[in-house]
């Protein structure tokens, strides 16, 4: 029966080489192996994958020498699309074979990750790889933003899952991959940037043209996108705002605070204080909602004996500072609105 994982690995083994030009496309044959980087089709030659049934095994097994990972088909196409439960991962491939869907699935391999769960979250940002060199290095050096290359939180999926709400229609695309923490360090959810596969008219790299280019998972409530978050490490003076890019603006200015992004104003109102936290710098936004998360945390922030503080943008919003006036300017505008220490201690000459 088609439906089960074993049946679908073998039937994709049956065709390994278009397979692999299909989800591996970054790689090439060599021989009856198909070589590339790993299983989420990065560049490179360390993983191979058995094209031709032979004494070794079946077609379609794969070994990465560089980590010592293997699997089947099914495996790469999980890794490949970003994929957190099995039962999406027998429906590409049953897509891809052009098998109809049946109407109960009677495949089991292993337990999923639920979907929207931290589990799934972990696993999906353990498929990622780091940013640098990368197209989300790209998207945000074009917003001003300099942090891929020594920020943990922040990685990439080059084909990351996305499905319309609108028409059921499942597309993959290149994705900045942020990972949502507690205090303790522990990711509990992230936020995936859909991205352009290619440069927009003024040579950047820009969001992917879907209904909803940003979409989070996992718990999120009281944990944010931290940057600069040491876990255990008492943090006596920080930032905290709703989007990403604008409290990555920040710390292209100011890059030894440690800054939060709580990825909705709602969020933003119920974000977990830090151990030692004395002040704190939040990060305004325009809209009435982001007025609404500012007035509640600093409410929170009072009661817990912190000092908060608002910080106002000349423009829309920090990454509009960053990107129209320049990293110098945005320095030179933070100065008065920082308490004198801070200024001297972590704001970039301005």
């Amino acid at each position: 029966m088609p439906g089960t994982a074993s049946a679908l690995a073998r039937r994709l083994g049956e065709h390994a080489e278009a397979v692999c030009r299909q989800y591996l496309s970054n790689g090439r044959r060599s021989g009856i192996h198909w070589i590339v980087g790993d299983v989420r089709n990065s560049p490179g030659r360390s993983m191979h994958v058995r094209l031709t049934a032979s004494a070794k095994g079946p077609a379609g097994k794969w070994v990465d020498e560089a980590t010592g990972e293997h699997g089947d088909l099914l495996d790469i196409i999980e890794a490949s699309c970003g994929l957190t439960e099995f039962r999406e991962v027998a429906d590409e491939a049953r897509r891809f074979l052009a098998i109809p869907r049946p109407e109960t699935a009677g495949a089991k391999r292993e337990p999923a990750a639920a979907r929207g769960s931290p589990d799934a979250a972990r696993r999906l940002f353990a498929m990622s790889k780091p940013a640098a060199g990368t197209l989300a290095e790209r998207y945000l050096a074009g917003r001003g933003i300099q942090l891929a290359c020594r920020e943990r939180s922040l990685r990439f999926h080059p084909g990351c899952y996305y499905r319309d709400l609108g028409t059921g229609e499942t597309l993959t695309l290149p994705a900045l991959i942020a990972a949502v923490i507690g205090l303790d360090g522990r990711i509990t959810g992230l936020q995936r940037t859909y991205l352009s596969p290619g440069l927009d008219p003024s040579g950047e790299v820009g969001k992917a043209q879907v209904a909803d280019p940003r979409r989070s998972l996992g718990h999120l409530l009281g944990n944010g996108i931290w940057l600069g978050l040491e876990p255990g490490m008492p943090i006596p003076v920080m930032a905290a705002g709703e989007g990403l890019e604008t409290m990555a603006s920040l710390r292209t200015v100011m890059p030894s605070l440690p800054v939060a992004a709580a990825t909705s104003a709602n969020h933003l109102a119920g974000l977990f204080f830090p151990p030692g936290c004395r002040r704190l710098y939040i990060a305004a936004d325009a809209d009435a909602a982001g007025r609404h998360g500012i007035e509640r945390l600093g409410r929170r922030a009072g009661e817990a004996g912190i000092l908060a503080l608002v910080l106002r943008p000349q423009l829309g919003d920090f990454n509009d500072d960053l990107r129209s006036l320049g990293p110098h300017h945005l320095a030179a505008w933070l100065r008065d609105q920082l308490v004198p220490d801070d200024t001297r201690l972590h704001l970039q000459a301005g």
